[in-house]
C-alpha cells in the first residue's frame, strides 16, 4: 500500500469513527472546560419507565371556551409517562439508550447516556433524596436527561414527568398546561411516595419526605406555582388561558391555591420560568413562594424575558431566600435542554423553523450550558437535600463571573486576595453571574 492510499484510508477509517461518534448523540458529554461539581458521581445509574394515571381530573380539552359554563365540567382519568434514573447495583451492565421524539414531534432518535434500562437499583441504608423534573411547552421527559441522569450518579433518585397535552408528540390547548402543570407535578410526587411504601424494587431507596423540583420554561411557571406562587387574577381570566376560570384554583390567596403546597417539597430549581412577561406573577402571588429557589436564566432570554421577566420573578419571591445564576447573553436554552440531536438540524416547514433551534444558543455551546448547569444544580440540592454544608463555598461567589481574581501560593492554596469562582478552573469562569436575596424579614 503506497503512502497516499494509506492517508485515504486513514481519511475514510476517521470518517466512520467521527460519524458513529455523532451517530450516538450523547447526553453525558463533560468538557475540559467544565466546572468541578459537574463531573458524574461514582454511582454506576439505571433507568426506568413508568406509566402513572391521574383519575378524575377536570379534561381542559373538552370544554368550550366559547360555549356557555357547563354545570359540570367534564372529567378523564389524566394519563402521565414518567422516565426514572436512580442509582443502580453495582456492576449494572446492558442498554443505555433512551428513544426520544424530536421537537418536529415525528422524528424519533436514539440518545446514549451511561444510565442502564431496567437495572436493579442500589442498596442503600440511607434513602435517597427524590427530584422531580419538569419540561416546558411543548418538550418531553427527556428533554434535560442530561441533568436527570448526571444526579443521579450523586445519589438521587430522578422522576421526569412526559406532561398530556404538552409533549412534542401531545401538544394541545395551551390552557390544560396552564391548569395542570403543577397538579401533574403534586401527583407524580404522590405516586413516587407510594411506589416507595409499597415495597418492591424501590422500596426504601429514595425519601420522598426529602424533595427538590426542578422544571424549565413552563415547568418552571409550574414549579413557581407548587412553591407556593400564586397566579393574577387578570391571567385567570385570559380568554386563551384556562376556559371558564378553571386556572383559578392557583389563584394567589384561593383557598385551593394555599392548599396547594406540598411540605415534602424542600426546593425548586426554575430554568427560565415563564408567565411574568405576560401578567401571571405579581409581587403579591410571588410573594407565596414558601421553599428556597434557585433561577437560572439568560440574559437575552426573548420566550420568558429577562429584565421583566425571569428576574423579576427572582427579585419578587421576597420571603425565601432565592439566587439567580445568569448566563450573559444566552437565551430560553440556557442550561437545560440537552445538546441537539443531529437529526435535528433541518427546516422544518409545517413548523417553520429549524428544530435544532429548540436545544441549542446562538452564542453558549449547549454542552458548556450543561455542564455548569450540573455543577449548580448538584452545589443546590446538596446544600439543600443532603444538608452538605461544603457545597455552600461553591454558592458564595463574587457576583461577576470575569470579575474573579485568580490569585493562588506555590503550594496551591488561596491568597487572601483570591475571589475566582469555586469549582472552576483557571480562565474557565466567564460570561456568567451569580445573585443572592435572603427573604424578608
Amino acid at each position: 500500500m503506497n503512502r497516499s492510499t494509506s492517508l485515504a484510508a486513514l481519511a475514510a477509517s476517521a470518517s466512520l469513527i467521527g460519524s458513529a461518534s455523532l451517530a450516538e448523540n450523547p447526553i453525558d458529554t463533560q468538557l475540559p472546560s467544565a466546572p468541578e461539581l459537574a463531573a458524574y458521581g461514582e454511582m454506576p445509574v439505571g433507568v426506568r419507565q413508568l406509566e402513572m394515571v391521574n383519575a378524575d381530573q377536570i379534561n381542559i380539552l373538552a370544554i368550550d371556551p366559547a360555549a356557555p359554563k357547563p354545570e359540570e365540567l367534564p372529567r378523564y382519568d389524566r394519563p402521565l409517562t414518567v422516565e426514572m434514573w436512580y442509582p443502580a447495583a453495582a456492576g449494572a451492565s446492558g442498554d443505555t439508550t433512551l428513544k426520544a421524539f424530536l421537537r418536529d414531534g415525528t422524528t424519533e432518535v436514539t440518545l446514549t447516556g451511561r444510565a442502564v434500562r431496567d437495572a436493579a437499583p442500589a442498596q442503600s441504608d440511607t434513602a435517597y433524596p427524590l427530584v422531580l423534573i419538569s419540561h416546558g411547552y411543548p418538550g418531553n421527559r427527556f428533554l434535560l436527561s442530561h441533568l436527570a441522569e448526571n444526579i443521579a450518579s450523586k445519589g438521587y433518585v430522578v422522576a421526569s414527568i412526559d406532561h398530556t397535552d404538552s409533549t412534542y408528540r401531545t401538544q394541545a390547548a395551551f390552557g390544560s398546561t396552564l391548569v395542570n402543570r403543577s397538579l401533574d407535578q403534586l401527583f407524580v410526587l404522590e405516586e413516587m411516595a407510594q411506589m416507595a411504601a409499597e415495597g418492591g424494587d424501590f422500596a426504601g431507596l429514595y425519601d420522598a419526605g426529602n424533595t427538590g423540583l426542578i422544571g424549565y420554561s413552563m415547568g418552571g411557571y409550574g414549579a413557581i406555582i407548587t412553591a407556593g406562587g400564586g397566579v393574577t387574577e387578570a391571567s385567570v381570566g385570559y380568554p386563551w388561558g384556562g376556559p371558564h376560570g378553571t386556572l383559578g384554583i392557583h389563584l394567589a390567596g384561593s383557598d385551593t391555591h394555599n392548599a396547594l403546597p406540598d411540605a415534602r417539597i424542600k426546593t425548586a430549581v426554575a430554568f427560565g420560568p415563564w408567565g411574568m412577561n405576560t401578567g401571571f406573577w405579581n409581587a403579591e402571588g410571588l410573594a407565596g413562594v414558601q421553599i428556597p429557589m434557585m433561577f437560572i436564566a439568560g440574559s437575552q432570554d426573548d420566550v420568558s424575558l429577562y429584565e421583566n421577566g425571569v428576574r423579576a420573578i427572582w427579585d419578587n419571591a421576597s420571603n425565601v431566600d432565592r439566587a439567580l445564576l445568569t448566563y450573559v447573553n444566552g437565551g430560553h436554552n440556557s442550561g437545560a435542554p440537552m445538546p441537539a440531536p443531529k437529526e435535528s438540524f433541518y427546516f422544518n416547514e409545517s413548523k417553520g423553523f429549524d428544530i435544532s433551534e429548540h436545544y441549542t444558543d446562538p452564542v453558549w455551546d449547549s454542552a458548556r450550558m450543561n455542564n455548569i448547569a450540573q455543577h449548580f444544580v448538584t452545589a443546590w440540592l446538596d446544600s439543600h437535600l443532603k444538608g452538605d454544608a461544603d457545597k455552600a463555598a461553591y454558592l458564595e461567589l463574587t457576583e461577576d463571573s470575569n470579575a474573579g481574581v485568580w490569585s493562588m501560593n506555590e503550594d496551591g492554596t488561596a491568597k487572601e486576595d483570591h475571589s475566582y469562582w469555586k469549582g472552576f478552573a483557571k480562565g474557565t469562569a466567564k460570561g456568567l453571574k451569580y445573585e443572592v436575596k435572603k427573604a424578608a424579614q
